[in-house]
């Protein structure tokens, strides 16, 4: 099997792949002039090349044939996972490698009242994506979005068209998430810290078009609601 690279710009079926991953093609993976890859630019396209060049800095390509299209393998709707990092990071790195092999199309990373976590080094993350897009042969590289505060996503997002939901453990109605979602439509999904959001915080995201949702009869981690809201809509759309 191929190994997939990412190439977010070429031009005219040809291009280079960025440093890192030329070194990791050349150095680590031996690769040669003439050998053949795959390539995706992270927008939905997959490509077979031929290296043209294989200096370790800078991995040249041409492409031979498009193998895939982002209408093709990608759903044309969108979701969003609004999250609070994990006081242990590595909980939080587990959720977005995750959430890319199955297909997530954005990440925000919100700061809340009750965040243990208030500074993340995003550099990492993208590479982590890049590394679980690639592992996953998934074509569309998702968006990750800064830190925000929660007030300021929520005042961003209320007027979305995307349905939108809060998930949160606090003893109110709420419908299940497989029961309120519409196939087909763009979603929003807010998940809170470890000490789940605040009351106010609640109030806030149902006063601005928010819909309350349960994802499991279960008290869920972080990182494990954020995946199971993931593969919730993701499946919903399946087919």
């Amino acid at each position: 099997m191929m190994n997939l690279f990412y190439c977010p710009d070429f031009i005219d079926n040809t291009g280079t792949l960025p440093p890192d991953e030329s070194r990791h093609c050349i150095k680590v993976l031996r690769y040669k002039k003439g050998d053949r890859i795959r390539v995706t630019d992270g927008r939905g396209n997959l490509y077979e090349a031929d290296i043209i060049s294989d200096r370790p800095e800078a991995c040249a390509f041409d492409v031979v044939r498009q193998i895939s299209t982002q209408d093709a393998d990608h759903p044309s709707c969108s979701l969003h996972i609004a999250i609070a990092p994990t006081k242990n990071i590595s909980r939080f790195e587990w959720f977005l490698e995750k959430s890319v092999e199955l297909g997530i199309d954005a990440i925000t990373i919100l700061i809340c009242s009750r965040s243990e976590r208030r500074v993340v080094k995003t550099d990492r993350l993208n590479k982590l994506i890049i590394s679980a897009m690639k592992q996953a042969i998934v074509p569309n590289m998702p968006v990750l979005n800064e830190l925000v505060s929660y007030e300021d996503f929520i005042e961003r997002e209320k007027h979305s068209d995307a349905m939108k939901f809060i998930g949160h453990c606090e003893n109110r109605e709420k419908k299940w998430l497989k029961d309120t979602y519409v196939h087909g439509s763009d979603a929003i999904v807010l998940i809170g810290p470890e000490g789940d959001f605040s009351p106010e915080e609640i109030r806030l995201a149902l006063e601005n078009g928010f819909l309350p949702v349960t994802l499991s009869r279960y008290r869920l981690r972080t990182e494990t609601a954020g995946l199971v809201a993931c593969h919730t809509i993701q499946l919903l759309n399946e087919g």
